[in-house]
């Protein structure tokens, strides 16, 4: 059973998420929070496997309370996905740079919510392509002269280049087909390269792609 925490604001977009999420059989709602002080309390007690963070709350905003969570290493297995009004929402960039596996707009199709719920703890990529090519966009718009980054040494020539793959937005079908494997090999060596860089999810690995210098700027394709 997946544990879902619900932090929003606005108690109608609770009970609208709560309603879809319960009626499946394979999720529950564990708990719901209206601030940010409160879904880190909550988070620290229940402790679910995905948050739905709205960004803006009161107290503590979204992006405050991810940190609070992210940072906190007896809460490693807490998945946090980011609700936002607007797809490009100045502050999901900096979600994701602080640990947040994602982000969904509160207007996303059902089917879409439910399949990013279970998509996240399989630790599988979660946005959709599209979003998720946006996102690094605008990430390696922002980039900066990579640092010394000495966990690319402990990586294969494989894992290397998988992960740069993943850093310009690949799915492991689209890695599988590129480099001619197939998508359990794919993703294999993705979930290995995440093991050995110490990455939460699919999310903290594209980071961790453009901060090493191994993606640069104008590589989308």
């Amino acid at each position: 059973m997946i544990r879902v925490l619900l932090a929003d604001d606005q108690s109608l977009v609770r009970a609208g998420f709560r309603a879809l999420l319960d009626a499946q059989p394979d999720i529950e709602v564990a708990g719901e929070a209206a601030d940010g002080e409160e879904a880190v309390r909550r988070v620290r007690e229940l402790r679910p496997d995905v948050v739905l963070m709205d960004i803006r709350m009161p107290l503590l905003d979204g992006l405050a309370a991810t940190r609070r969570i992210t940072e906190d290493r007896g809460l490693g297995q807490v998945r946090v996905v980011m609700l936002t009004t607007f797809e490009l929402d100045e502050y999901v960039f900096e979600a994701i740079r602080s640990g947040a596996s994602g982000f969904l707009v509160k207007d996303t199709e059902p089917d879409e919510l439910l399949r990013a719920v279970r998509a996240v703890v399989a630790g599988d990529a979660l946005l959709s392509p599209g979003v998720t090519r946006r996102l690094i966009a605008e990430f390696a718009s922002r980039s900066k002269v990579p640092a010394d980054f000495a966990g690319l040494g402990e990586l294969t020539e494989r894992e290397r280049e998988v992960m740069a793959l993943v850093g310009i937005g690949l799915s492991n079908e689209e890695i599988a087909r590129r480099l001619v494997v197939s998508p359990l090999t794919a993703k294999t060596h993705v979930s290995r390269t995440m093991v050995k860089l110490g990455a939460r999810d699919r999310a903290q690995l594209v980071v961790l792609a453009y901060e090493s210098g191994l993606v640069r700027p104008g590589w989308l394709g």
